[in-house]
């Protein structure tokens, strides 16, 4: 009786850890949860004074601030929905995602929606979809499943690497025509890091890294308009450019250095007062620094590290369970929201050229946001399966 009054102990000592196991991450969904609120309320901020400039006169104060919160709904909307779906049902239909994203993609360039001198947006109504966005996704996950399957050809240059990247090359012509370098930028880095978490031959992984800079500088010099960008980047105050080329650049980094480390406080913003442009979308980092001053750049900048590295680290459970699918799928998104915020950043602190990408999570804008919450309820959905496993049961 001693014995088996023990090993009751030692049970009922165990299961209580397992049956109060949360069924989500609670840092990852705070972070995000966090990051889109302040995003709304910087939208808010950053586009309020629009409506009293020429171009946006049509518009009332609240137009930009209320589409961004119906975006956030639909998007939390569309998350519950993927987050229903068990990660295994996603896998078997990735090849038809990526297929179905890659005729989006050709669609713009037939019927889409010319804005700022570039095609990219699919019209419905008042509702503009942009399908590079959904390409992401699908990337994301044809590569996590494009990976699982050639496991056993990952060192072979011939089977392991040019069936991917001929699906690649097919995605990067019809975003360079509409053109979108920014989304090719993001798609190819999520990519190859899938490819090289997932065991691709380091001489490839090498060649690429090496490779792909080369051909990315070669692109933007073969571009009047990119080029003029790279000098602006090199002088932003140079006369020739600060009001031309550099314009943007110059008024993200005037807005950041009124800042300083605490803000001129929320809502007091100059550089938004029609001085420096897409302010609510691809520059809202340069208004937060400027409200907000280093403190809220840094902030933001560790709320996107704490995504990121849930996201890293529930890949990383899943792949120890022997699910290299979710775990490859989970890192990717990390990977996503790492380079997509870097670049954002980098541009808006000018370490970077130009280059008309997002905040995730943040900018204004219905299809990122959207696919944004999308991607992170599959990271979700992994880690709910992943604590299911630890449970014992079959996840």
């Amino acid at each position: 009786m001693s014995l088996f009054a023990d090993l009751t102990t030692s049970v009922n000592a165990v299961r209580p850890n397992r049956t109060n196991m949360r069924n989500y991450d609670p840092l990852l969904m705070i972070a995000v949860i966090t990051l889109v609120s302040v995003g709304l309320l910087m939208v808010y901020s950053a586009s309020i004074a629009l409506a009293d400039g020429p171009h946006f006169a049509n518009y009332g104060r609240y137009y930009f601030v209320a589409r961004h919160a119906a975006f956030i709904a639909v998007g939390f909307l569309a998350a519950a929905l993927v987050y229903t779906v068990p990660v295994g049902a996603w896998q078997k239909i990735t090849i038809a995602i990526f297929i179905a994203c890659l005729i989006l993609l050709l669609l713009v360039l037939i019927v889409g929606k010319e804005v700022n001198h570039a095609v990219r947006w699919l019209a419905f109504g008042p509702i503009n979809f942009q399908p590079s966005e959904l390409m992401k996704v699908a990337a994301l996950l044809y590569a996590a499943d494009y990976t699982v399957r050639k496991q056993e050809f990952m060192q072979n240059i011939w089977r392991g690497f040019i069936p991917m990247a001929c699906a690649l090359l097919a995605v990067a012509g019809l975003l360079l025509l509409e053109p979108d370098l920014g989304a090719l930028m993001v798609i190819v880095s999520i990519a190859i890091g899938i490819l090289f978490l997932g065991g691709i031959n380091a001489r490839i992984f090498i060649a690429l890294a090496g490779l792909l800079p080369l051909v990315f500088a070669l692109l933007i010099w073969l571009a009047p308009w990119r080029r003029a960008r790279i000098f602006a980047y090199l002088d932003p105050w140079n006369p020739a450019t600060t009001l031309s080329s550099g314009y943007q650049l110059s008024h993200s980094l005037i807005a950041i250095g009124r800042g300083q480390w605490f803000g001129v406080g929320l809502g007091s913003s100059v550089e938004k007062l029609h001085y420096l442009p897409e302010a609510h979308t691809d520059f809202i980092m340069a208004v937060i620094g400027e409200e907000l001053g280093f403190a809220g750049v840094a902030a933001m900048i560790f709320l996107f590290a704490i995504v990121v590295q849930r996201c890293f680290e529930i890949g990383r459970q899943a792949i120890a369970m022997d699910r290299v699918f979710n775990g490859l799928v989970a890192q990717g998104v990390g990977i996503w929201i790492a380079v997509q915020t870097f670049i954002n950043i980098g541009v808006c602190l000018g370490l970077l050229p130009t280059k008309g990408l997002t905040l995730p999570l943040v900018s204004y804008g219905g299809s990122g946001i959207v696919m944004n919450l999308c991607a992170l309820a599959l990271v979700a959905r992994i880690d709910f399966e992943n604590r299911a496993l630890m449970r014992g049961g079959r996840g």
